[in-house]
């Protein structure tokens, strides 16, 4: 018996049925910061999501791709986990790579980005991916800005908790 996969919203149209490609480097990956975080919980959340980062090769036994266009077909969002002095390119590899949204979190967007998205069609979602996740009760989260940030934004169970 096949168990239908349930789908959970995020923001603005996002839902756990989208697929995900998360643009870091070495440094947010390995050292287990925001783009490692944002890749492990939407692989949580049951969603399909791809790091990208272009002096890795593999991150916890998944292939790291060296750039979103790469993935192209593969995914509907990027979400960027780097500085925008850090993504030149990063409205025009979206494009190419046949996404249609890019979900900026906390310090990744810029009024640049903004006016560029909006010429080439591209929808901006702007918040941070930790805030949709639900925290055990008993844990160390009400020392974590995400989730007071998040106190009101439409949560989303961890994969394993729906078995």
């Amino acid at each position: 018996m096949v168990r239908e996969k349930t789908i959970f919203p995020f923001t603005e149209g996002i839902t756990t049925a989208d697929t995900f490609a998360v643009l870091g480097n070495a440094q947010k990956f390995k050292t287990h910061k925001h783009a490692w975080k944002t890749w492990k919980t939407l692989k949580e959340f049951g969603c399909l999501a791809y790091p990208v980062a272009d002096d890795l090769k593999r991150l916890d036994g998944s292939k790291v791709y060296p750039s979103v266009t790469e993935l192209k077909g593969k995914v509907t969002v990027v979400v960027p986990c780097l500085l925008p002095e850090n993504l030149p390119s990063l409205v025009s590899e979206v494009i190419l790579a046949g996404a249609e949204k890019i979900w900026f979190q906390e310090q990744t967007w810029s009024q640049a980005f903004q006016e560029e998205c909006e010429k080439q069609g591209v929808q901006v979602i702007r918040g941070c991916v930790l805030r949709h996740k639900r925290y055990p009760a008993l844990s160390l989260c009400y020392l974590n800005p995400c989730y007071w940030h998040g106190l009101r934004d439409l949560k989303v169970p961890a994969k394993r908790s729906l078995r």
